[in-house]
């Protein structure tokens, strides 16, 4: 059995690790509802812009704009959100495992630290790596957006698809690979903008008479980029969502098996101290024995 004063040693130091995962617990907590804010605060901007292009889409030629362009695929683009920090449980780990099973030619683009040392160290065709802060701004997003949408356009890439933790709860995060360009359709693509923000509406025909300035298709024009922009932020958003979720129950599940284990180490110090005393009273017995 361990001596009393490591085992005072070890509740001491199991103290001090349930104090710092309790307080993780509580910031990250703190970041999962700014986050969840933020994510569900775009939906009614997102859903309005899918009703503009609802609109346009029965009123323009859909084969006259590259996005809607079918293309033979050769390389593909990815987008990969990853956290800049790790205790967020199998949440990184998910998302490699998807990575890892793309074994088609593609070229990669990074937000998180976590996700640019894992290309880095498998050697994968990392082409940039975004920074992005805790509170995730339009603007970080675009750039990155932009980027890849300009590389597409070129054909550096043939496709520009997302894979990101879906956030579904505070328990469940899925990690799913999201196709963005090119579009099938318009119809779809604001199918698809609905389903994720959880207002999906009844398709009806708009046979009203509207009149489009400059034309039907320049408004396309300038509303398809910046609604893919858009579309990638909503995924950043719920990847952050994700990565607060996952690191809080990992930080509460760390506090409880702390806690667990506080519980067993004081037993086994109480029994300890216990076996120290009675075998001090037998030795006193002991020797007045002897000495009687």
């Amino acid at each position: 059995m361990a001596s009393t004063r490591d085992i005072r040693r070890r509740i001491k130091s199991v103290k001090n690790t349930r104090q710092i995962t309790r307080a993780m617990e509580l910031v990250a907590a703190s970041k999962m509802k700014k986050a969840q804010a933020l994510a569900l605060a775009s939906r009614p901007y997102a859903n309005l812009m899918a009703d503009m292009l609802a609109a346009l889409a029965s009123r323009v030629d859909e084969t006259d704009h590259p996005f809607l362009v079918q293309r033979e695929v050769k390389t593909r683009g990815i987008l990969l959100v990853t956290t800049d920090k790790g205790l967020c449980g199998p949440l990184n780990a998910n998302l490699f495992k998807l990575v890892t099973e793309i074994k088609t030619p593609a070229k990669f683009y990074v937000f998180g630290r976590k996700g640019a040392q894992f290309l880095a160290r498998t050697k994968r065709d990392m082409v940039a790596d975004f920074p992005i802060a805790d509170r995730v701004s339009f603007s970080e997003v675009k750039a990155a957006t932009e980027f890849m949408v300009q590389q597409f356009l070129e054909g550096v890439i043939n496709t520009i698809e997302v894979i990101y933790p879906r956030y579904k709860n505070t328990l469940v995060q899925e990690s799913i690979v999201r196709p963005v360009l090119p579009l099938h359709n318009l119809k779809e693509f604001v199918a698809n903008v609905q389903a994720d923000t959880g207002t999906v509406r009844v398709p009806h025909a708009d046979e009203r008479e509207i009149l489009f300035e400059p034309s039907a298709a320049e408004v396309l024009n300038a509303l398809m980029p910046f609604y893919v922009n858009r579309q990638v932020y909503n995924f950043v958003l719920s990847a952050k969502a994700s990565e607060h979720s996952a690191r809080m129950v990992a930080m509460k599940t760390a506090k409880d098996n702390a806690t667990k284990l506080l519980g067993e180490l004081t037993l086994e110090y109480n029994k300890a101290r216990q076996s120290a005393i009675t075998q001090e009273i037998l030795e006193i017995a002991a020797a007045q024995f002897a000495g009687g």
